[in-house]
């Protein structure tokens, strides 16, 4: 799909970006089914109804932690990182751009005052959430 672009190595994703150009009609979901964070692009015109509905509760097991970066103002760099924390890519981030970082590691370098989303999986862990190398 023009506008999203997914980072992988060894058949595994760790990224997918999705550039603000992208332009698709409808219901487009990027990931797979079985992430743990579903990132689709919902494309609408006016008077569309989405039907009032509620997610039922279904117990869900994690190991990995996923996260969405939504761009809403600004400029960043990402640096991606494989499973044993080898450099694999460095990607821009610009305004209306998002994220997916699936797997791996990541560094983020602010160029410019940014206004930044981030979602990702709860509750969040505190200290031992994340490994810094």
């Amino acid at each position: 799909m023009e506008g999203v672009r997914e980072i992988t190595k060894d058949g595994l994703i760790y990224a997918i970006i999705l550039k603000k150009e992208c332009d698709r009609p409808g219901v487009s979901f990027l990931t797979p089914g079985e992430f743990s964070q579903q990132l689709g692009l919902l494309q609408h015109d006016k008077g569309k109804i989405i039907e009032r509905h509620r997610h039922k509760l279904i117990k869900r097991e994690i190991f990995h932690t996923q996260e969405v970066l939504v761009v809403l103002s600004g400029r960043l760099e990402v640096e991606l990182y494989d499973d044993e924390r080898n450099p694999l890519e460095t990607f821009l981030l610009e305004s209306g751009d998002s994220v997916l970082l699936a797997r791996g590691g990541h560094r983020i370098v602010v160029l410019e005052p940014s206004k930044i989303i981030e979602v990702k999986q709860g509750p969040y862990a505190g200290f031992d959430d994340k490994e810094y190398f």
